[in-house]
């Protein structure tokens, strides 16, 4: 069975310089709607990205204390600094 995705008519205002862009990468085969199309589902897709690595970022950063202290613990175990030490 094939899925039709549904599509909405809708009127855009766009200076003649990016309707110039958008027919030279349309070419003679595709339409500016594809075009259009394509491009804002990458951006929609990008700032969803963008949105879930932001996320992880504040996610990371509230545990970066803990986190960066465990990590000196382990350098401190592997390095051999101590062979050195003065007893």
């Amino acid at each position: 069975m094939v899925v039709m995705k549904t599509k909405v008519k809708t009127s855009l205002t766009l200076s003649r310089e990016v309707v110039s862009g958008i027919d030279r990468v349309a070419g003679k085969k595709r339409s500016r709607s594809a075009v259009i199309d394509d491009v804002l589902r990458g951006y929609l897709r990008y700032r969803e990205r963008a949105s879930a690595n932001a996320c992880d970022v504040r996610k990371i950063n509230r545990f970066a204390g803990d986190l960066n202290a465990e990590m000196q613990d382990v350098l401190a175990y592997q390095s051999l600094d101590h062979l050195w030490e003065e007893r």
